[in-house]
């Protein structure tokens, strides 16, 4: 396992040393340097990283503003020059603090943090249950837990999920058979449900987060009875 990492740091010789200690590692592999927080956002946008090394105090937009400005943040191990910012960092869930000047043992330690996180995601991703979906002519894994309704576009579906939405070639009766049906449920002829997700629901509607979603008539008692026996 090799870990796809990236730099994130405005001093030229911070960067420098870093880059040194990633390219030492095994378990580790360069992808790219940036010297500022708004280079490292865009680059996220289109790149899948495990792994950022990012300075706190940069020009402009600092290291916490990235992690705030990031949907689906990556691991991050923070990197400063001041201790005072360690109880703040995890508060963003990082998954290592670094003081200046680096040691290689030190940078070891988080190394390996951060590989036993990895690890403890990957079993607990492997047992929750999900699905293959063919989106963009790419098979994606998507997990059940994070899907929150499925709505019909045409001849496509839409999964509105926690991370993003997946557009897939597919009718709504065929993708209903590959959901559990203690889990969903059909409560329109446009709109599957997670049960799981609904906040309330009235006689003409279901809310999931802030969302209304129609609720046809003949599927009020399913649903009341399927809330029931959760």
């Amino acid at each position: 396992m090799k870990l796809k990492t990236i730099i994130v740091d405005d001093s030229t010789m911070q960067r420098m040393a870093i880059s040194k200690l990633v390219s030492k590692h095994p378990q580790l592999n360069l992808i790219a340097e940036y010297s500022n927080a708004i280079e490292a956002r865009n680059a996220l946008k289109n790149y899948e990283i495990d792994l950022i090394f990012l300075d706190i105090e940069m020009p402009i937009i600092n290291g916490f503003d990235l992690l705030e400005a990031l949907d689906n943040p990556p691991q991050v191990v923070l990197i400063t020059g001041k201790k005072d910012y360690a109880l703040k960092a995890f508060d963003y869930d990082v998954t290592d603090y670094l003081h200046k000047p680096i040691t290689p043992t030190r940078f070891d330690a988080s190394v390996r943090r951060v590989i036993s996180r990895v690890q403890s995601n990957t079993i607990n991703e492997e047992n929750e249950e999900h699905i293959f979906v063919k989106s963009n002519l790419k098979k994606k894994k998507v997990f059940l837990n994070q899907i929150k309704w499925v709505e019909a576009l045409g001849d496509y579906i839409k999964l509105v999920t926690d991370e993003s939405n997946v557009v897939i070639l597919s009718t709504m009766k065929a993708f209903e058979r590959q959901l559990p049906e203690d889990k969903f449920l059909r409560i329109h002829k446009s709109y599957i449900v997670n049960l799981d997700r609904i906040q309330r629901f009235n006689s003409k509607n279901v809310e999931i987060e802030n969302h209304s979603i129609p609720l046809s008539r003949n599927k009020k008692v399913a649903l009341t009875e399927a809330l029931t026996s959760i």
